[in-house]
């Protein structure tokens, strides 16, 4: 297997390196603008197994070679969303990929219900329209995909997380960034799992008006 993390220094991204190299024996290929910032994962990226490629995830012609022989791309991405959803959409049928994993946020689909929703409203209100616009170039496309949609982001090292579908309330508060990367390693080992799905991602019993950390 091969697989793309696009955004690989962001939090989630670095998580997902550490993930795919212990739990697998996959070959990656980690995009991002500034390889000096994977400087920070404690991992040995200099074997066979990993390449590295930098630019910006709205340049087709940076992304392109990333992209190209993968089996699988994982995408992780903060700031122009919807430039890059449409970059994806339009370089992975050139690079000969269509299963893709793409993390928005909770609140894309007016689903979290209750006070946490409002609250949730109220505190990331203006950044949901750049998300909700992504999740729709990407729907619209002919990619394999799956939209993941997380709770509040947490840097707890642990895997613990439920799932709800489209048409289902939100659960929970928060979810921690590794509960996020080892969904999509599981997407990616199963590839059947989720397709064209837009899912949302949380811990199980983390209830309340907001999260708990804050």
């Amino acid at each position: 297997m091969k697989v793309a993390i696009v955004g690989a220094s962001s939090r989630i991204g670095m998580e997902a390196i550490a993930l795919f190299l212990k739990e697998t024996d996959a070959e990656l290929h980690l995009f991002l603008r500034n390889a000096k910032k994977l400087a920070d994962l404690d991992l040995d990226l200099a074997g066979d197994r990993v390449k590295i490629f930098e630019g910006s995830a709205s340049d087709e012609a940076a992304l392109l070679p990333a992209l190209t022989g993968v089996d699988f791309v994982f995408a992780s991405l903060a700031g122009e969303m919807e430039a890059f959803a449409k970059t994806l959409v339009k370089v992975m049928p050139e690079a000969g990929v269509k299963r893709l994993a793409f993390v928005t946020t909770l609140g894309i689909l007016d689903e979290v219900p209750g006070a946490f929703g409002r609250w949730n409203a109220d505190m990331i209100g203006p950044y949901l329209p750049p998300y909700r616009a992504a999740a729709r170039v990407i729907e619209a496309s002919s990619l394999d995909y799956t939209i993941i949609r997380p709770a509040w982001l947490t840097n707890a090292p642990e895997v613990d997380y439920e799932v709800t579908l489209r048409d289902e309330p939100f659960k929970g508060t928060e979810i921690s960034r590794r509960s996020v990367a080892a969904l999509a390693l599981e997407i990616a080992k199963h590839p059947e799992l989720y397709s064209r799905e837009n899912i949302g991602i949380d811990k199980p019993g983390s209830d309340g008006d907001k999260p708990a950390f804050m």
